[in-house]
């Protein structure tokens, strides 16, 4: 299927822009008249139009009104060595994608090609996700059908196919505890409890005594007996989030249960048998732990039986928009246009699937029922234009910028970091305080 027809009177110059085209993968076919290319249409599917704006007989103009009300989901594009003012405008109210002014360079149309390919992608991937009527993953609260999610899936589904102790690895928010419950819910303990402990939100005394329950009197305020988490597991999983924040001495009582399948209350005598599966997590290198003494050895390879690396989501970015379709389905917002979607791609989430989430969440209660870029949090918004976490200065994006706009937006920035203070927002913007006051004079920027 040829994906992008080229309009144009002269043979020739069809010619040389399919060779190309050809170049660069792009499949074509070529008219050399506005009711040909009609024609043409009418027996055979494209995405794009490249069209001369002269033309004998049906000029450019006419062709695009005609495309346009034949086949609104095809993209057009304007070419001619006449331009004016007036016909851009025009090209651009009836429906054009895109105004090109011969002599142009090729790799200005390749560029504009290949844009347009990729937001209909996109745009095919949203309709196909607001279409789908089951769930799209094969786990129900896992989302992600990229190659390094379905190995985990692969995963999943052997580690509950036994009873071994599993460590599930990888950086906060990549959603460790969802994995443990999937592997929980395919076992054959899914009917029983799935119990979570996160070891990293309680002291010492305070985790112990969660884990293996107390004996009354065992310390002051022990007025009854309590069943810690590992008896309330009984015959289900036990979830040990955040296993590397685990005291030494506690490390020691969990390495007893795996060894024993045994524990004893605090204040207690007596030998509690559990059977219970373990299923552990941490973003912390354990290995490195191990070799400083914070982490038993011992306890590492008790644990590290059948190991599981969750993937950050900036290594698998064509999970993002099933992400945000889940996300947004959780919401009172009806969509995201396509401009936020590229935005939201192009970041690398150092917050994982959860700080996602939260991005969704929050634009999702600012936005007018379509969320745009300007409703996502600044820090994403910002990602395109200025690298943070390497320093480096503004690297211009393949598709362009508004000049006005981006310097209006570094003010905006300033001024927002400096909570309003002038002299320090030209400060961060290494201008003068009387320039600044006369660029915000020129965007309209109340003082």
């Amino acid at each position: 299927m040829a994906k992008i027809l080229i309009v144009d009177n002269e043979e020739k110059f069809c010619k040389v822009v399919q060779a190309a085209l050809n170049l660069e993968q792009l499949q074509s076919q070529y008219c050399t008249s506005g009711e040909q290319a009609l024609q043409w249409l009418q027996e055979h599917s494209a995405e794009v139009v490249v069209t001369d704006l002269r033309m004998e007989g049906m000029d450019g103009l006419q062709l695009l009104e005609e495309i346009k009300a034949r086949h609104p989901d095809i993209e057009v594009i304007i070419m001619t060595a006449y331009a004016t003012q007036k016909t851009a405008v025009e090209a651009l109210k009836k429906g054009a994608y895109d105004y090109l002014i011969k002599p142009f360079e090729m790799d200005e149309l390749i560029l504009r090609l290949h844009r347009i390919i990729q937001q209909k992608q996109i745009l095919e991937e949203n309709k196909r996700l607001k279409t789908a009527q089951s769930e799209p993953i094969f786990f129900r609260k896992i989302i992600g059908k990229s190659k390094k999610m379905q190995e985990i899936y692969r995963l999943i589904k052997k580690g509950s196919e036994n009873d071994a102790t599993t460590l599930i690895r990888g950086e906060s928010g990549t959603g460790k505890e969802l994995v443990a419950q999937a592997i929980h819910e395919a076992s054959p303990r899914a009917h029983q409890p799935f119990v979570t402990v996160n070891c990293a939100a309680l002291p010492e005394n305070l985790l112990e005594s969660e884990l293996f329950g107390y004996e009354k009197g065992a310390f002051t305020g022990a007025t009854q007996r309590r069943i810690g988490k590992f008896e309330q597991a009984a015959g289900g999983s036990i979830f040990l989030d955040e296993i590397g924040d685990m005291s030494l001495a506690t490390q020691a009582k969990l390495l007893r249960v795996l060894q024993n399948k045994e524990i004893y209350r605090l204040g207690g005598n007596e030998r509690i048998l559990v059977d219970v599966r373990i299923i552990a997590a941490t973003h912390q290198n354990l290995e490195q732990m191990v070799e400083e003494g914070q982490f038993r050895n011992d306890l590492y390879y008790r644990l590290n039986v059948f190991p599981i690396y969750l993937p950050p989501l900036r290594e698998r970015k064509e999970d993002i928009p099933e992400l945000v379709h889940h996300f947004l389905s959780q919401t009172a917002a009806r969509g995201i246009d396509r401009q936020a979607l590229a935005v939201l791609m192009d970041y690398d989430w150092p917050g994982n699937v959860r700080e996602l989430q939260n991005a969704i969440e929050r634009a999702a209660i600012v936005c007018d029922g379509i969320i745009r870029v300007e409703d996502l949090p600044l820090n994403i918004r910002s990602s395109r234009a200025l690298s943070s976490a390497s320093g480096k200065w503004f690297e211009l994006p393949e598709e362009g910028i508004h000049l006005d706009e981006f310097e209006k937006e570094l003010i905006r920035q300033a001024l927002e970091k400096a909570g309003g203070n002038k002299t320090r927002a030209a400060e961060l913007l290494g201008i003068t305080r009387r320039r600044l006051y006369s660029m915000m004079e020129r965007f309209g920027m109340k003082p």
